[in-house]
C-alpha cells in the first residue's frame, strides 16, 4: 500500500513541497503516522535554512483528506488521543514558526486535518476546481484537535468558523467549494485550475519581496449571539445526544480569548475525551460502512448486468417523478413515463427537467416495448401492481426487467401472474429521492441474476447506494422503523402526549420525531405499511387504533388506557423493539449481517453516524444479544 509522502523540490529560493501518495485522485492523501514522520524530515531539510519562502501543495485535485480514520479504533489507551493532537500541534507549529512566508497552495480536497496543515501557513491560495473544504469532524464525533478550532476563529471570525466546524459538518456534513471558501476568507487568492501552481508560486515570490495582501482582523463583535444561536441550532439538529458539536462550539468561543498554547491544550483535553469514546467510535465505523463497504456491490451477484439504454416509468405521482428526475439527470436516456391520471402526467412533462428532450408521455403500453427498464411506482396495493406488470410484460422484450417501487409488499406476489417473474425486482427508492442515497434492490427467490444485477447497477450509476435485500415485508429499513413506531403508537394509546413521545425519542439523536414521521410518510401509507406487517407478523406488529384514527383525519387519540410510560421506558421499549426485529431480519437472511442492517438506516433512514446507524447504540445500551449469532 502507498503512503503518503511530503516530497522537497526547488523552484528557484522557494521550497516546494507537495503532498503525494502515489495513487490516482479517487484515493486522497491522508496523513498516518509514517507520513506526519515525512513531513518531520521535509521540515528538517527546510529549517536547516537556503530557501526563501515554502510553499506546500497537493498531487493532482487532492491536497490532503486529513487524519488517516484506520488509525482512530486503536486510540483507547489513556493518554494516546491527548498524545496524538499534541503532536499534530508541534508538528504543524513548525510551519508557523518558520522565519519565511509560507503558502498553502489547496488545489484539491482539503478536510479535516488537511485543512488545519494548511491554516498554520501565513498564506493560502485556493483553486476554483476546489469541491471539497470544511471540517467534517463532529460528524464523525470528534473535534478539529490540530488547531482548527482556534486557528479558523482567527482567521475568518466566529460566525464563519463556528457555520464551517459545527452546523455545516452537522447538516450531513456540508463542505465549501473553492470560491466559497475564498469568499469566507479562508484563502487569500482564488485562482483558475490551469496555471494554478504557476500563479500561486508568482504570489508567494510577491511576499517576497515584501507585497504581502493584507487581511482584516477578524469581527467578534456579536459573537455571543453567534455562540447562542448556534447551540440552539445544534440542539434542534442532534437534542443534546452528541457530545462533539458542544464541544467544538466551546472551543471555538474559546479561541477569542485564550492564546494558542491554551486552545491547543484545550484540542487535546477533548480530543481524548471524544475519539475513544463510543459516539466517535461508532462515527468511524458508520463511514466506514458506508464510504467503504456500501461501495463494494453489497449483494450484487456475479453476473454481467444488461445495457439501460430507455427507461420506463409506470406512475406519474410524487415518488414516480422524483425516479424519472433522477435516472434524467443521471442516465440521460429516452424516458417514457404514464399514469391513469392524464393531468399527473401533464404535471410531470411540466415539471421534470429535461433539457436534451429525453422525456416522452406514453400514449398506450406499446411505448414502453423498448425499454431495458421498466420501474412501476403505482398505488401500494398488489392487485394494482400486478395489473400494470401484467400489462407491461405484454409489450416488452424478453430480456427487459420489471422493477416494483414497493416499500412493503411481496415482489413474489406482486410478480405471480406473470409468465416469467424471474426477471421483477424490487427497486424501493427512498423519499425525497434526490437526497436519500439508499436503493434496496429486492430480489426474490429463484430470481434472475441478470435482472437484479442491472437493476443494481442501474441504480449505481444513478449515484445511488444500493443494497441487495431479500425479498420480505418491509425489507430492511421500512421493517425496523415500523417496529420502532410500532412501540412509539403503544405508548400514544397508553396516554403519552405526541409531545413526550417525540421528546422521547429525539433525545437518542434521531433525524426525525415520530410525528414528523409519520407527517411526512401520511398516516394512511404508514398505516397501510403497518397492516402489510401485521399480516405477515401479527404477534409483532399489532394494529393500532390510534394510527387508525390518524388516517381517518381525526386530530385528537384517545388513548385505550391511562398508564402513559416515562420517557426513559418509551427509549428503551422502542430500541428493545428494533433490537429483536433486526435479530429476526438477520434470522431470516434478509440481509447477510447487522452491518448492512446499519448501512441502510444510514442512507435511507438518515440514523446518524455517531449512532453507529442503531446497532452501535444497542451494544452500549446492553442489547446485543437479541441480534448477534
Amino acid at each position: 500500500m502507498n503512503r503518503t509522502e511530503f516530497k522537497l523540490n526547488r523552484a528557484g529560493d522557494v521550497a516546494l513541497v507537495t503532498i503525494d501518495n502515489g495513487e490516482d485522485h479517487r484515493k486522497p492523501n491522508v496523513f498516518d503516522e509514517a507520513a506526519l514522520g515525512s513531513l518531520a524530515a521535509t521540515l528538517d531539510e527546510v529549517e536547516r535554512g537556503g530557501f526563501a519562502a515554502l510553499l506546500l501543495t497537493g498531487k493532482p485535485y487532492s491536497f490532503s483528506a486529513g487524519a488517516d480514520l484506520d488509525e482512530f479504533p486503536e486510540l483507547t489507551r489513556p493518554g494516546e488521543s491527548a498524545e496524538a493532537a499534541r503532536a499534530g500541534h508541534a508538528l504543524f507549529g513548525r510551519i508557523m514558526r518558520l522565519p519565511i512566508p509560507t503558502l498553502a497552495a489547496i488545489n484539491g480536497v482539503c478536510v479535516g486535518g488537511g485543512l488545519e496543515l494548511a491554516l498554520f501557513h501565513r498564506y493560502r491560495t485556493i483553486s476554483t476546481a476546489v469541491r471539497h473544504l470544511g471540517f467534517p469532524e463532529c460528524f464523525l464525533g470528534l473535534v478539529p484537535s490540530w488547531g482548527g478550532t482556534q486557528l479558523a476563529p482567527r482567521l475568518v471570525g466566529p460566525k464563519a468558523a463556528v457555520d464551517v466546524i459545527v452546523l455545516n459538518s452537522m447538516r450531513q456534513n456540508r463542505l465549501l467549494d473553492g470560491a466559497s471558501a475564498f469568499k469566507l476568507g479562508f484563502a487569500d487568492r482564488l485562482f483558475e485550475p490551469a496555471e494554478f501552481l504557476d500563479e500561486s508560486l508568482a504570489f508567494l515570490l510577491e511576499i517576497v519581496e515584501g507585497r504581502a495582501p493584507e487581511r482584516p482582523e477578524p469581527d467578534w463583535e456579536g459573537s455571543e449571539d453567534v455562540f447562542r444561536r448556534a447551540r440552539g441550532r445544534l440542539d434542534g439538529l442532534v437534542h443534546g445526544a452528541a457530545p462533539a458539536p458542544y464541544r467544538a462550539l466551546e472551543l471555538v468561543e474559546g479561541a477569542r480569548t485564550w492564546s494558542l498554547e491554551e486552545g491547543f491544550r484545550c484540542e487535546q483535553e477533548a480530543a481524548e475525551e471524544l475519539i475513544p469514546g463510543r459516539h466517535c467510535q461508532a462515527s468511524v465505523y458508520a463511514f466506514n460502512l458506508v464510504e467503504r463497504r456500501a461501495k463494494r456491490g453489497l449483494g450484487r451477484p456475479d453476473a454481467v448486468a444488461r445495457p439501460v439504454q430507455k427507461v420506463g416509468v409506470v406512475g406519474a405521482g410524487l415518488m414516480a417523478t422524483q425516479i424519472a428526475a433522477v435516472f434524467l439527470k443521471r442516465l440521460q436516456v429516452p424516458l417514457v413515463i404514464s399514469d391513469a391520471r392524464p393531468e399527473a402526467v401533464a404535471e410531470a412533462l411540466a415539471t421534470l427537467d429535461d433539457p436534451r428532450r429525453l422525456l416522452t408521455a406514453a400514449a398506450s403500453d406499446e411505448d414502453y416495448a423498448g425499454c431495458d427498464l421498466v420501474i412501476e411506482a403505482v398505488f401500494e396495493e398488489t392487485e394494482v401492481k400486478q395489473d400494470v406488470l401484467e400489462r407491461l410484460e405484454a409489450v416488452v422484450s424478453p430480456e427487459c426487467v420489471l422493477a416494483t417501487n414497493t416499500s412493503a409488499l411481496s415482489v413474489a406476489e406482486i410478480a405471480s401472474r406473470l409468465a416469467h417473474p424471474e426477471r421483477v425486482v424490487g427497486l424501493h427508492f427512498f423519499n425525497p429521492v434526490a437526497v436519500m442515497p439508499l436503493v434496496e434492490v429486492a430480489r426474490v427467490g429463484g430470481g434472475s441474476d441478470e435482472a437484479v444485477a442491472t437493476a443494481f447497477d442501474a441504480a449505481a450509476a444513478l449515484k445511488k447506494r444500493p443494497v441487495v435485500v431479500a425479498d420480505a415485508p418491509g425489507f430492511v429499513v421500512n421493517r425496523i422503523l415500523t417496529r420502532m413506531l410500532s412501540s412509539n403508537l403503544e405508548a400514544l394509546e397508553r396516554g403519552s402526549p405526541f409531545a413526550e413521545v417525540d421528546e422521547a425519542m429525539l433525545s437518542l439523536g434521531l433525524p426525525m420525531a415520530p410525528s414528523t414521521l409519520l407527517e411526512m410518510v401520511g398516516p394512511r401509507v404508514a398505516l397501510s405499511v403497518l397492516e402489510t406487517m401485521h399480516a405477515a407478523y401479527p404477534d409483532r406488529f399489532p394494529l393500532s387504533q390510534a394510527l387508525a384514527g390518524l388516517a381517518e383525519g381525526r386530530q385528537e387519540i384517545t388513548p385505550a388506557r391511562h398508564d402513559p410510560p416515562g420517557r426513559d421506558e418509551i427509549v428503551e421499549s422502542a430500541l428493545t423493539a428494533m433490537a429483536d426485529e433486526i435479530g429476526r431480519l438477520l434470522e431470516d437472511g434478509v440481509v447477510a449481517s447487522a452491518e448492512d442492517v446499519d448501512t441502510c438506516l444510514i442512507l435511507g433512514a438518515g440514523f446518524p453516524f455517531f449512532l453507529g446507524g442503531i446497532t452501535k447504540e444497542l451494544e452500549a445500551r446492553g442489547l446485543s444479544e437479541l441480534f448477534s449469532e
